[in-house]
């Protein structure tokens, strides 16, 4: 069996059945669904601006995966910033309760502003993220697919996320690691987080219009802002699906549930 409500901030495939492909995005855009899902979105939207503009001085392409510059330094930063920030909101919205495991506050309620990359890898869990992959459009090279959540499948740290703390906490010394590379990981992890919570939706102002799909240049699948192709994935079970016809669902009070991270933790 499927769940028969979706849960806060968290997109995954509706099974095939009457009204499976209106099911399939319409509660993105429930106001119950996120809190302030645009605040989040346009963050995004800005940052892909910043980012785009930085390939007008350094090429998309293999052979600069290790520049590094200030500028590259402050995206990483700010990039980084926005995933604990789609990580918190997550955990925020569903159910998430740590407790102090050591020292003197031991047994004591973790707060928010103590959340840390392990606590965020719960998520992968129940979002998929180390299924999703990322396609730089404009590109130099074979290096255009990012899989920036790929480590967690072997259980190993994340190469971007360390060098992020590593140039945060000491960027004289650890400068090389606010490289291209790194940076694009980052972005690309970003957009996968926003992608397993609303899909393609960008939360933009302005009426609904009809959307026709035709042949693309670059074989379409763009995400969030239009600019990266993403590779949603495909190995959910059954159990794992949503199994609801949202058009019915939408009107009762409780429509949605939350997800018990603490059992996963």
């Amino acid at each position: 069996m499927g769940f028969d409500r979706p849960f806060h901030r968290n997109y995954r495939p509706v099974k095939k059945g009457h009204n499976s492909g209106y099911s399939d995005w319409a509660y993105i855009v429930d106001h119950l669904y996120s809190d302030h899902p645009e605040h989040y979105t346009r963050a995004f939207e800005i940052l892909q601006k910043d980012i785009i503009g930085l390939f007008e001085y350094v090429e998309p392409s293999d052979i600069n995966l290790v520049t590094y510059s200030f500028r590259i330094h402050e995206l990483l930063i700010r990039t980084c910033i926005e995933v604990e920030a789609n990580f918190k909101a997550i955990l925020r919205e569903n159910t998430f309760n740590p407790i102090f495991r050591n020292g003197p506050k031991k047994g004591q309620p973790r707060p928010e502003k103590n959340w840390n990359i392990n606590d965020f890898r719960i998520v992968n869990k129940t979002h998929h993220l180390d299924d999703y992959s990322i396609i730089f459009p404009h590109w130099h090279g074979v290096k255009n697919e990012r899989f920036p959540f790929r480590q967690w499948k072997k259980n190993e740290p994340l190469t971007w996320y360390q060098a992020f703390n590593k140039c945060k906490h000491d960027r004289l010394h650890n400068f090389e690691q606010a490289s291209l590379g790194n940076l694009l990981d980052a972005f690309s992890g970003l957009c996968v987080l926003l992608s397993s919570q609303f899909r393609t939706e960008s939360f933009s102002t302005g009426s609904d219009s009809l959307v026709v799909n035709t042949d693309n240049y670059y074989g379409g699948g763009f995400g969030i802002g239009g600019f990266l192709i993403v590779d949603f994935p495909s190995d959910w079970t059954e159990d794992e699906m949503y199994e609801f016809d949202w058009a019915k669902l939408k009107k009762e009070e409780n429509r949605f549930s939350k997800i018990d991270f603490n059992k996963y933790s």
